[in-house]
């Protein structure tokens, strides 16, 4: 399967197993011995309130030894209930084993006779839930990643209908590119042919692009492939198509079909999910401990002119997706529509603009832009999944019409309220010297280096800088 994709499910897969097995011993003990059940298995082990952890680390480990957390092709809920059998069969002999070992009291049969069975109910039960449950969350969209799918015939629809057979990956088909036309099933449709690569990745969200041309155009795959890893895209080919040495990447499979991924950017799916949990508590945090600051703020900047206290802006996110960035508004109400009477004057050369003096600033604008608190409602759109705290800071869709190709990777990760930049050589005025910047951010990205911007970043806005 394919790892990054399959990574939230397989977690939650666990959580959830370690989880029934857990509570599984508490509610059976309790509906056997009583409030007091905590007394029976005291006999067995000196604290019997981590019996329940003990056994669902145990449950996990011997799930795992009969690779029931390994990805695999359309595992089926009959070979996954014949393995789930087998490992209840497996901690039964091991419980068993220990009492016998160990000459422990007589252990209730009844109590045995309905765990066993209904730890082993539970577990194939919540993993077809499971299974339905991130479906339908995907089939609505939640977070979904686009794949664009270069060749449209039968490799590709081929291995587009696998990708759509497994909606729990979260991956759907935007289009195929092609020089010929196919007739194509399901409402897929062409969206150019291969020379508009660029221009398609440009004007659309895609996040991953897939190789299936066939073996007549084996030529174009390294030009093609080199495009979508200058911007910042995971790359895919089918094991029948790879044709060029590639320096980076791994194996992967996807119903039986091995499948070499290239993928740019962070690619530790776990760190990645550490992040994100991060984000989330930080943001939560913030919000709730500087919300008395929030109102301070939002009375002053009404009070300043009358107009509305929080400034939306369309900013461009995660390989191209636009949203609405939240700030404290620091300028006049005209604001916008002055701009470009003053785009000669910027001080940053290249796909930027801003100006140190810009004369459409209000007076509480400038005393908050001095500590950079106008970013502060920026942590409620790292709640809602469009920004992290830390990462490139987000670009205006008139930015990003005049990227070079280059700077289009900066969009390979989500943008942040922080960033390297930021806390390095935010004085710089050539927007390339930034975007080398956020790639090598990206290049290097690790939750120990977020820790240290994030640190770096609150003397760095006290201090004005």
């Amino acid at each position: 399967m394919l790892r990054r994709h399959a990574i939230r499910f397989r977690a939650a897969l666990m959580l959830l197993d370690a989880a029934i097995a857990a509570s599984l011993l508490v509610v059976l003990s309790f509906a056997r011995f009583g409030p007091d059940w905590s007394v029976y298995w005291r006999y067995i082990i000196p604290e019997p309130l981590a019996l329940p952890v003990v056994l669902g680390v145990g449950w996990l480990a011997i799930l795992a030894s009969f690779g029931l957390y390994r990805p695999r092709a359309r595992l089926s809920i009959r070979s996954e209930a014949v393995d789930i059998l087998k490992a209840t069969a497996v901690l039964a002999a091991i419980a068993l084993s220990l009492f016998f070992v160990f000459r422990l009291p007589d252990v209730s049969r009844l109590f045995l006779v309905g765990f066993f069975p209904a730890l082993a109910a539970i577990t194939l039960l919540d993993r077809v839930v499971l299974r339905l449950v991130f479906r339908r969350l995907r089939a609505a969209g939640m977070n979904t990643r686009y794949v664009l799918v270069v060749g449209a015939g039968p490799r590709g629809q081929s291995f587009a209908a696998k990708l759509e057979d497994h909606r729990e990956l979260g991956l759907s088909v935007a289009g195929f590119l092609d020089d010929e036309a196919f007739d194509l099933p399901r409402g897929w449709r062409t969206l150019g042919h291969l020379e508009d690569i660029e221009s398609i990745l440009h004007d659309r969200v895609i996040d991953e692009v897939v190789i299936c041309l066939p073996f007549s155009q084996w030529d174009k795959v390294d030009a093609i492939s080199q495009i979508a890893e200058d911007e910042g895209k995971i790359v895919r080919v089918p094991m029948d198509m790879i044709g060029r040495a590639f320096s980076q990447g791994r194996m992967e499979e996807l119903d039986g079909t091995p499948v070499f991924s290239l993928v740019n950017g962070p690619d530790r799916a776990i760190g990645l999910a550490l992040k994100r949990a991060i984000d989330i508590a930080g943001s939560i945090t913030a919000v709730v401990v500087l919300s008395p600051l929030f109102a301070l703020i939002a009375i002053a900047i009404r009070r300043d002119d009358g107009g509305p206290a929080l400034f939306r802006q369309v900013r461009v996110g995660l390989h191209g997706r636009p949203f609405e960035v939240l700030k404290f508004r620091t300028m006049a109400l005209d604001a916008e529509a002055r701009r470009a009477d003053l785009e000669h004057l910027s001080e940053v050369r290249g796909a930027a603009f801003k100006i140190a003096n810009d004369p459409r600033i209000t007076s509480v604008g400038r005393r908050l832009r001095r500590l950079s608190l106008d970013e502060l409602p920026q942590f409620v759109n790292v709640l809602r999944g469009d920004m992290s705290l830390v990462g490139p800071r987000p670009a205006l869709p008139s930015e990003v019409n005049v990227y070079d190709v280059w700077h289009r990777r900066r969009l390979s990760m989500k943008p942040g309220i922080t960033g390297l930049w930021q806390v390095t050589a935010r004085s710089n005025q050539e927007f390339d010297d930034r975007a080398q910047l956020d790639l090598a951010y990206i290049d290097r990205w690790s939750l120990w280096l977020d820790a240290q911007i994030l640190l770096r970043t609150i003397p760095a806005a006290f201090e004005g800088r």
